[in-house]
């Protein structure tokens, strides 16, 4: 592939991409922005978060930016990656070579001959340590056509620097967690539209992790939806086939009502101030039972009424007894 003066940069929307993408830009190269939309963005409130930073740091810097969403492709990637999991269940060697599939995808129906990334030396242990990165290029068949300027003049020329479409030298030497030199730099830019420096990956963290291993497990024929609905409410793991939902507060009692599908049947307090609950799974008088006493324990009712919505269940109020059910040690 000849190399000529576009690229592909991958911007999150955080600092480190804003300030490597206008590295490169400042020297005469046509960048075009590929951003990923991730359902475990900590970054993200609801539905939205980093995608439209990425958007505003693209208009910041005059550059397109295409918005992709990490689909159920992606799932099969963290359900059974390649190169492994760190301490929970983040597959951050085998998302990085996803990425870079993508961005060379990109590359090349655009017409670019190089990719940018924010990524620093060191920064991040299971990603950016040297070696890694190499395995990774070669892994995403992108060996040399990886840029990665606030490092450039600690790694090895890339073929941009070589065939002089880019100077090696007005690149940084950054290494580590350190955001000093990338904080001075942006000031000195004029640079604003940037946020989550880091960013952050629900997979790393433990609580959240179990509960993708409990999805994976129980509901094979999982969806979006399903891993969407893991950040929301209280997760109890009744048996192998029923899962409870239950909302922390008004904003996701809503949600939960909003997001109802046909198969799951959604319990509403009547007449008390308490959580909603959506069971997913097959559901029986009992099955209600148990949902209506966990809704119960959280209302600190002993008797509720809650409407029983589902498109198998006639749509009425039904009033429960509270019973005896350790509800806590299925918690996930």
């Amino acid at each position: 592939m000849v190399m000529n003066r576009r690229a592909i940069s991958l911007l999150s929307g955080g600092l480190d991409s804003l300030l490597a993408t206008k590295l490169v830009l400042e020297q005469g190269v046509e960048v075009i922005g590929l951003h990923f939309t991730s359902p475990f963005c900590t970054c993200s409130k609801g539905r939205k978060g980093c995608g439209i930073q990425a958007v505003r740091s693209a208009r910041e810097l005059g550059i397109e930016i295409v918005v992709e969403n990490k689909g159920m492709d992606y799932m099969r990637i963290v359900e059974s990656p390649k190169y492994g999991y760190g301490r929970q269940m983040n597959p951050c060697i085998d998302c990085r070579i996803y990425m870079l599939k993508k961005a060379k995808e990109l590359m090349i129906e655009r017409n670019c001959s190089f990719v940018i990334t924010g990524e620093v030396l060191d920064q991040r242990p299971m990603s950016q340590r040297f070696g890694l990165m190499r395995l990774i290029e070669k892994e995403a068949g992108l060996q040399g056509r990886v840029l990665r300027p606030l490092s450039g003049k600690l790694l090895p020329p890339t073929l941009p620097e070589m065939e002089g479409i880019v100077e090696r030298e007005r690149f940084l030497a950054v290494r580590g967690k350190g955001r000093k030199v990338q904080y001075e730099r942006v000031r000195s830019y004029g640079l604003k539209e940037f946020s989550c420096p880091g960013g952050g990956c629900l997979l790393t963290d433990p609580a959240f992790s179990k509960r993708v291993k409990d999805l994976f497990v129980h509901q094979k024929d999982y969806t979006l939806q399903d891993v969407f609905l893991l950040k929301i409410g209280r997760h109890i793991r009744i048996d192998r086939e029923v899962k409870f939902i239950v909302g922390r507060n008004r904003t996701e009692n809503e949600t939960l009502k909003s997001i109802r599908r046909p198969t799951d049947v959604l319990l509403t307090p009547v007449g008390f101030k308490g959580p909603s609950a959506l069971v997913v799974g097959k559901v029986n008088p009992e099955i209600l039972r148990l949902g209506a006493t966990v809704m119960a324990h959280y209302a600190k009712y002993r008797f509720l009424s809650v409407t029983v919505e589902s498109e198998g269940l006639e749509n009425r109020v039904w009033t429960f007894a509270k019973v005896d059910f350790d509800f806590e040690r299925f918690i996930i």
